[in-house]
């Protein structure tokens, strides 16, 4: 049984309106396209099409008519997909990202995808907020953490592996920390969107452990917890794309790293409806290109000198 050619009889005699109309847009009988509507409503045991002077769909018809199109869509889309995608990079792109890993990563990385596909015009939106793609009109989203379930679909570009660290300087005054529970008399930067009731979530013995922090700092900038904890404020929790720098060139040193917070992901999330995109593919495949595997930070890490014994 042909589901497809169905589908493609139905919707041309509804667009059309009589099944002659259907059968001479679709270059076949008018016989066929009668049989493939019959044999429809017989399968799904329900009536699509109220026959007369003209066509007209039943209710049932017009529920099964929009899910028709839609998957007709997807069709479509998925055959352009395969056309080469040079060819295919036009038009806009909306793209929302996260404020810290956006301005130290993102902007060179989105400046020159621009300039590879002169025919595309990118609208870039940095902000630390979950943006509603569906709402807001957005094609794309960059996002940190674990992705919570959602019609959404995902690419994971790279893990966001998080560390606690400080400033040398802090730990000599204030000594360095060994198990979690060594926390409480210490100093520390929180950042309000992972910790906005004060405390640190760790993985302790597989499970998840709270822990009361004194704060020193509080901001919504992951910048300025990194340039807090450089300054000698306090520990803090960082992903290891912000800190790599600073640990390189010997400003922040990590601490209680068993102990070290899950990251999740950096990952690229869109509508199932522009799965296909040829722009959505191509900012993929740049991306992952671009920070790599492993990632660029994580090979900067890999590769600082030891220090000597």
């Amino acid at each position: 049984m042909n589901k497809l050619a169905e589908m493609l009889a139905f919707v041309a005699v509804v667009d059309t309106g009589s099944i002659s109309e259907a059968a001479r847009r679709l270059g076949t009988a008018k016989s066929m396209v009668s049989q493939r509507i019959q044999q429809l409503e017989k399968r799904l045991g329900s009536i699509l099409l109220e026959r007369g002077r003209q066509t007209r769909l039943t209710e049932s018809g017009e529920v099964f008519y929009r899910h028709c199109t839609c998957i007709l869509a997807d069709i479509d889309h998925a055959e352009n997909a395969v056309v080469t995608c040079q060819s295919m990079v036009r038009g806009s792109l909306r793209i929302a990202a996260p404020m810290a890993f956006g301005m130290r990563y993102l902007t060179p990385m989105l400046a020159a995808f621009a300039r590879q596909y002169p025919e595309l015009d990118l609208d870039i939106e940095f902000d630390d907020r979950r943006v509603n793609l569906h709402e807001e009109g957005f094609d794309v989203a960059v996002r940190i953490g674990e992705l919570p379930d959602s019609s959404l679909m995902a690419k994971v570009i790279t893990p966001n592996r998080h560390i606690i660290c400080a400033s040398p300087e802090y730990l000599i005054a204030h000594g360095t920390p060994q198990i979690p529970q060594d926390l409480a008399q210490h100093f520390a930067l929180l950042y309000v969107n992972r910790e906005p009731h004060g405390m640190w979530t760790l993985p302790v013995n597989d499970t998840l452990e709270s822990f009361r922090v004194r704060c020193r700092l509080r901001t919504n900038c992951g910048h300025q917890l990194t340039e807090g904890a450089k300054a000698g404020l306090g520990l803090a929790i960082l992903p290891t794309f912000l800190a790599a720098q600073a640990i390189v060139d010997g400003e922040l040193v990590e601490v209680l790293q068993p102990f070290a917070p899950r990251g999740g992901n950096i990952s690229v999330v869109y509508r199932q409806s522009n799965k296909t995109s040829a722009k959505l593919l191509a900012l993929n495949t740049f991306l992952s290109e671009q920070i790599g595997n492993p990632p660029i930070w994580e090979q900067m890490l890999a590769g600082r000198s030891q220090p000597q014994q």
